[in-house]
């Protein structure tokens, strides 16, 4: 425990350049335990520890902040090809006061007579045996000033289950039907041989009869969540959550451009950079990849 307190003394009179007094009367240690310790012939597990903490530093700043010690680890790992166990980085995360920056949900609905309902036939199956066999869609908003008025644009995208790709994506400055429509058509372009089950909410575009035809015709299978019940589209739900507490919420916008080109640049991030552990530290487009080959 006493470690502990030392490296973070260390640390926060080095990089926060608080003075060693105050921390280690705000800790209950004693100075001269502390310069004892900065004396010694630090062990090989000492070493690595403050190794460790100058890279977990440096890549929270690279990550402005967006990794938390799950993550972290992850990253840690592939990227110098390490094998820390996630308790070691939480514990000297927890000595840096580096936290992972905290998601905000805020849910819009727009009330409509629907055309065309289906079944909840996803089930909160959140699960696949390989690519294509299950997409999820959604439609969300982001804001951004000129001067004092408030401006906003729609990111309409369709996440693969199996491999947590985003499969295609459109942004636009109405949330019409036109915006779901380019969505789907560029999925199926893209993969045309995919028959997925279709997931959605039952926002007014996905029971639109144009949009249930189209479904149709490319061979696939329509479900859709019950009313009021966000977590049976949750994948979906979690890549929003994901996208604005990584990105969107850390910055304030001043341009459709500015935004637009942040939303393109996370998602690519997303696709081919950020790794994740469900996918056995792998990128979705890494665990797609795989599949496929």
């Amino acid at each position: 425990m006493q470690e502990h307190k030392y490296t973070a003394v260390q640390y926060l009179n080095k990089i926060e350049k608080y003075p060693i007094k105050k921390l280690c009367a705000r800790l209950h240690i004693c100075r001269s335990a502390y310069y004892k310790w900065i004396k010694r012939t630090p062990s090989k597990s000492q070493q690595i520890n403050e190794e460790l903490v100058e890279r977990i530093r440096e890549l929270y700043e690279e990550q402005n902040g967006i990794l938390g010690y799950r993550q972290m680890t992850i990253t840690i790992n592939r990227r110098y090809e390490t094998h820390f166990n996630k308790k070691r980085i939480r514990r000297l995360m927890q000595i840096l006061h580096l936290k992972s920056v905290c998601r905000k949900k805020k849910y819009n609905y727009i009330k409509s007579t629907p055309e065309v309902t289906a079944e909840n036939v996803l089930n909160r199956e959140f699960y696949a045996d390989a690519p294509n066999e299950k997409w999820l869609t959604d439609v969300t908003e982001f804001k951004y000033y000129v001067g004092t008025e408030v401006r906003k644009i729609y990111l309409s995208a369709i996440l693969d289950i199996y491999d947590r790709r985003i499969v295609s994506y459109k942004i636009g400055t109405s949330n019409n039907n036109r915006l779901v429509f380019e969505t789907f058509d560029e999925a199926a372009a893209n993969n045309p041989t995919a028959r997925p089950l279709f997931h959605s909410d039952r926002g007014f575009q996905y029971t639109n009869k144009t949009f249930h035809n189209m479904l149709m015709d490319a061979g696939m299978r329509q479900s859709m969540s019950r009313v009021g019940r966000c977590i049976d589209n949750g994948p979906m739900e979690g890549f929003w959550g994901i996208l604005k507490s990584e990105m969107y919420y850390l910055r304030k916008f001043s341009s459709k451009e500015e935004l637009t080109n942040a939303i393109e640049d996370y998602i690519e991030f997303y696709n081919t950079k950020r790794y994740q552990l469900k996918l056995k530290c792998m990128t979705p487009m890494e665990y797609h990849s795989a599949a496929v080959a």
